[in-house]
């Protein structure tokens, strides 16, 4: 486990480097590069699965849609939650069978609700009347879970606003859907990403339940449970171990909810954030003024080339230089591109080598998660995020 700062972000003194940082360490780059390695997404998933027990993992295929790890994951028996026609398209490219793909978006276009159907997926998402229709029309008989609004998460980021629905509509969406001859097999809810502790499910999972035997009470013969994602990846705050924390969540699933014949998981992050790490370069070192408490340290990548999820500071991520052995000093972290928004850490300062400059390799750990599939495609002319998967 790496060492952690409370006061910084960004410090892993002590981390022994991943087959990732040791190929990067290997090797130059003329652009950021994200590394990736599938040996390490093989792990995690044996580890998940291990934990989950008779959950089906569903990977988030919009976690890090590479198809070398799409590929990796069909062929150790995966199944695939999608968002799009495309990652549909790619599931079923890299070998996964449509019986092992579930359309886990609530916003489809009608056409691809077609054509999922046409190539024989049977599992779709639902939170709104609309969408049932669109469903019972373009793929008759299909099979509907609903996505419930939960209020009570924990996460460091909760995803609770635009997706699911009140709990107050679940049942008359259930029986919209049994009404258009589809068959409502469930629900969903996200607990929220970056759910450090397997116990800061339970307040959701409470909440979900009540909605789930009420359901069934009013006689809807639900069978399916997907939990979704949430399963965390390390970022400088200590999580625990994957196996152990997916078999605590299906502990209090079985407890709140008792014998589900079906449950699913949906781990994205979870799976692929450790298997990952970005090559960058500092650009610059500089001080807005002679007094100025800290430096500002530029990289060659930023908010729109591959670090979107350092809005607001959400996820911190940590890093490792060829300078670690030097005096430390706080900084704001910034990205390359004209515009002021392109700052990554500037609330809470990171640690990094009082000696860094221009030109120095920076290693960012564990960034398999949301980097190349968020990357622009050159924002301000900055080349999107390479990938190198070994």
């Amino acid at each position: 486990m790496y060492a952690t700062q409370t006061d910084f972000v960004g410090r892993s003194p002590v981390a022994a480097p991943s087959r990732a940082e040791t190929f990067i360490h290997a090797h130059r780059f003329e652009r950021p590069t994200l590394v990736l390695d599938t040996e390490a997404v093989a792990e995690r998933y044996a580890a998940l699965s291990s934990g989950l027990g008779r959950a089906a993992i569903h990977y988030a295929v919009k976690a890090n849609p590479a198809p070398q790890i799409v590929a990796r994951l069909a062929a150790l028996g995966s199944g695939f939650d999608a968002a799009s026609r495309a990652e549909i398209e790619l599931c079923l490219a890299q070998g996964a069978a449509p019986s092992a793909i579930s359309f886990g978006n609530t916003v489809k276009r009608a056409a691809d609700i077609a054509f999922a159907h046409e190539a024989g997926i049977t599992l779709f998402a639902a939170d709104a009347e609309e969408e049932i229709d669109k469903i019972a029309e373009h793929a008759p008989g299909a099979q509907v879970y609903i996505r419930v609004l939960v209020t009570a998460t924990e996460a460091d980021w909760p995803l609770s606003r635009k997706f699911g629905c009140a709990p107050g509509k679940v049942q008359p969406l259930l029986a919209r859907a049994l009404a258009a001859g589809l068959r409502p097999v469930g629900l969903s809810f996200h607990v929220g990403s970056q759910t450090r502790a397997a116990r800061m499910w339970l307040s959701v999972l409470d909440e979900v339940a009540g909605v789930w035997h009420a359901a069934r009470g009013a006689g809807f013969d639900l069978d399916l449970l997907n939990i979704g994602g949430g399963f965390p990846a390390f970022y400088g705050e200590e999580v625990e171990a994957p196996e152990i924390y997916a078999a605590q969540v299906m502990r209090l699933v079985t407890d709140l909810f008792g014998a589900v014949p079906r449950v699913m998981a949906e781990p994205g992050r979870g799976m692929v954030a450790e298997a990952g790490a970005i090559a960058a370069e500092v650009m610059l070192v500089s001080r807005k003024c002679d007094t100025d408490a800290y430096r500002w340290v530029y990289l060659d990548i930023g908010k729109f080339s591959g670090l979107a999820e350092t809005m607001d500071e959400a996820i911190r991520y940590q890093f490792a230089t060829d300078r670690d052995h030097e005096a430390m000093g706080p900084c704001i972290l910034a990205g390359p591109s004209c515009d002021s928004a392109d700052v990554l850490y500037e609330k809470r300062p990171v640690l990094l080598p009082l000696g860094l400059k221009a030109g120095d390799r920076v290693i960012i750990r564990n960034a398999g998660a949301y980097t190349s599939s968020y990357a622009s495609v050159g924002f301000n002319g900055f080349p999107p995020l390479d990938v190198v998967v070994i």
